[in-house]
């Protein structure tokens, strides 16, 4: 029997449908081998300028990989068959090393869809494996743990405990605070603009004054405003030109990782991380009126290329289902604009064209439609004939003043027929030399306003606009920001908490290259360097790392950067100056000359009570404090009895009204040394868990958490991340 081994369970569920009995599919769960949690994992020899990652088997895969270790002894081939890129490139080796193989000689398995015919006909071209991008995965992974396990404790030495800083992660950080700044600096312009309606409720806008182009900032003045407002009331209006021109209208390409990500957001309101969840489930396969099997082709690509095949496919099904007409001449071929995009692999498509989203209304649900409905039409759209319209400009004129009308008409629908215009239709009947009547004319002053912040859509836009990060890092990097509280994302934009001024700012005065764009964009060009054998990985470790470590060391020398602010009082243990410092649980007062002097104030509620209790064990008084897990009744005589009286807050979880959102069993409270969290009532056989109340469910069918934060209460969906503030 031959053993294929896949990433994910679902995978190999779906393709095991796909062969006979003369192959078993397993799952690796992702990688077997990893960089150790604690410790730095790498080894370092300065004298060769060489680098060696200390992998093993993590702790939760030991289980995995020796049932694959079982299975693969008795195997007569391995195919190694994980997602075709570095990632997957990289899982693939770990495997065969784990394994004990040469990985040169298992035979490597790839394709973009998982459907039967692509399965059957990766097994009959297996390739070997890419060494040289699994050097690039290689280099990228030592390179964030370098600049993870070095800087971060820096930053929680020098600037604020609790902080972390990643290569990827620090440099969308700073194009937020950037935006940030910028909003702040922002000084607004007052400007006049003019509302003209002709009769028949034609809207005109004014184009031209005095022959000159009238701009947005063009009318600042309201004297001036008032002046040409009373000359147009005086004034005729006549039709002075109509120009006419027929436009040919192409369709936006398929999608790519980053373009789905920004559209799944705009049109369904899906966050990244929701969207690639989604495509991941329908990328592995689900079931389908033709058996359960992958929906759509691999959804982590920077590249615009389309099979040949599937191009075929869709002309056929354009001519049979919407006519000849609607077919182009030849198919439609759009390039990626990134110049490092992997052309080797396919834009994201439906898998089968014929699995039209009507078909599968009953099969998916409705977020996976939802979803499903946006690349398939996108798709579809693509490859279709270009829309054709007539555009009209109308120009009426005074003696002074010049408006303008703009029209237009689809003569021809083409690709609209799938991908809906939303442009207003309108057309003028008009003709030249033909008066004009106002049916009213007035102006209104308006304010420049600042640049919007960044959504999560707009910023993965951005990184990949600067070349910063790749398909399968955009959505990781923008949660990691939410999760970590350096940003918070409030209807749907992103906006900087005070943790993340502190990191850009540290970062730019100690680091700059870190969070220096184009310096973050070369890394990225350097990756696919190595990837292309244009670069040895040893070598670009060191050229990073030499620099890097001059930095480290020159920071540790440096005074701390943390500013302290004084409370006006003297500490009681050394006569010290009180300060405000933050801490992992939030703001305390504490004695400015810690480490030397460890003085904490407590508040009165914090401060030690008597329980009318004596200590079990020397007799003692018992009282209760507050410990970082809550409070506790413990000796009044610690440290010298360091008796703690038990509690029973472990002893029953308390049911809820609310529905798991994973398996539908009831939501528990439960109780643990950090404090209170909800779960499944079904634990351990659904993990869901959340640190935030449950109070309800989304609309999307997610669930609806409450969450105190430092700028109010707020309602906020897990799924969706829509958010309400809870007023008092």
């Amino acid at each position: 029997m031959d053993l294929i081994i896949v990433e994910s369970p679902s995978k190999a569920k779906t393709i095991s449908n796909f062969l006979d009995k003369n192959y078993e599919v397993i799952a690796s769960l992702g990688h077997i081998l990893d960089l150790p949690k604690t410790g730095l994992g790498i080894k370092i020899d300065e004298d060769k300028k060489s680098f060696s990652a200390d992998y093993k088997i993590t702790s939760d895969h030991k289980e995995v990989f020796k049932q694959i270790e079982q299975k693969a002894k008795k195997a007569k081939t391995i195919y190694l068959a994980t997602d075709e890129d570095r990632e997957g490139e990289s899982i693939a080796y770990h495997i065969a090393k784990a394994l004990g193989k040469d990985e040169l000689k298992l035979p490597r398995i790839v394709f973009h869809e998982i459907t039967k015919t692509a399965i059957l006909n990766a097994l009959k071209n297996p390739r070997t494996l890419d060494m040289k991008s699994v050097e690039a995965q290689l280099a990228r992974r030592l390179l964030d743990r370098l600049v993870g396990f070095k800087l971060s404790p820096l930053l929680r030495q020098k600037v604020q405990t609790g902080l972390s800083a990643g290569r990827v992660q620090s440099a969308a950080l700073k194009i937020i605070v950037e935006r940030e700044n910028e909003i702040k600096a922002f000084v607004s312009e007052d400007y006049f603009e003019f509302e003209t309606i002709f009769k028949n409720g034609l809207e005109a806008s004014l184009y031209e004054l005095d022959g000159k182009k009238v701009e947005k900032l063009s009318l600042k003045d309201e004297a001036k405003t008032n002046e040409i407002y009373q000359k147009l009331l005086k004034s005729s209006f006549v039709v002075s030109s109509i120009e006419q021109s027929d436009k040919s209208v192409s369709a936006q390409p398929p999608f790519m990782t980053s373009t789905l990500q920004q559209l799944a957001s705009s049109m369904l309101g899906y966050s990244p991380k929701k969207t690639m969840q989604i495509a991941q489930k329908l990328y592995e396969g689900l079931n389908t009126p033709k058996g359960v099997m992958g929906l759509i082709t691999y959804m982590r690509t920077d590249s615009l290329n389309i099979a040949k095949e599937a191009q075929a496919d869709a002309l056929q099904y354009i001519k049979n289902n919407f006519g000849d007409e609607y077919a182009p001449s030849k198919p439609n071929v759009y390039k990626s604009k990134n110049k490092s995009a992997q052309e080797a692999h396919e834009a994201i498509r439906p898998s089968d064209i014929e699995l039209n989203p009507s078909v599968l209304k009953g099969y998916l649900k409705a977020d996976e439609l939802k979803l499903y409905e946006l690349i398939y039409n996108r798709f579809l759209a693509s490859q279709m004939a270009n829309a054709k319209t007539k555009n009209q400009s109308v120009y009426i004129k005074t003696d002074f003043a010049t408006f303008k009308l703009s029209g237009k008409k689809i003569v021809f629908d083409g690709f609209y027929k799938v991908w809906k215009n939303s442009d207003k239709e309108v057309f003028f009947d008009l003709k030249e030399g033909q008066k004009m009547e106002l049916e009213s004319l007035n102006y209104e002053r308006k304010q420049t306003q600042p640049p919007s912040r960044y959504t999560q859509a707009s910023l993965i836009k951005q990184l990949e606009s600067l070349g910063i990060g790749r398909p399968s890092t955009y959505a990781s990097t923008v949660s990691l920001l939410t999760d970590r509280n350096y940003v918070l994302s409030d209807k749907n934009t992103l906006i900087p908490e005070e943790s993340a001024f502190l990191i850009v700012n540290y970062l730019e005065d100690n680091f700059k290259d870190i969070v220096d764009l184009h310096f973050s964009a070369k890394l990225e060009e350097d990756l696919d360097k190595i990837a292309g054998g244009e670069y040895d990985y040893q070598d670009a470790l060191w050229d990073f790392y030499e620099p890097f470590l001059q930095n480290i060391n020159l920071a540790k020398e440096k005074k701390s950067e943390k500013k302290l602010v004084s409370t006006g009082e003297a500490c009681p243990l050394c006569s010290g100056e009180l300060v405000i410092r933050k801490g992992k649980f939030g703001e305390f007062v504490g004695c400015g000359n810690y480490p030397k002097c460890k003085y904490i104030k407590q508040d009165e509620e914090q401060k030690p009570q008597s329980v009318g209790e004596s200590c079990p064990e020397c007799g003692s008084e018992l009282i209760s404090r507050r410990g970082r897990y809550g409070e506790f009744v413990g000796c009044s005589a610690y440290p010298k009895c360091k008796f703690i009286k038990k509690t029973d807050k472990k002893a029953e979880p308390q049911a809820l009204e609310i529905k798991c959102p994973e398996c539908s069993k009831p939501l528990v409270k439960r109780m643990s040394k950090r404090g209170a969290f909800y779960g499944c009532s079904a634990y351990p056989k659904c993990n869901f868990i959340s640190n935030y109340e449950p109070v309800g469910k989304c609309e999307c069918g997610g669930v609806l958490l409450k969450k105190e934060l430092k700028k109010g209460t707020f309602i906020e969906c897990k799924e969706c991340k829509k958010k309400e503030e809870l007023k008092d």
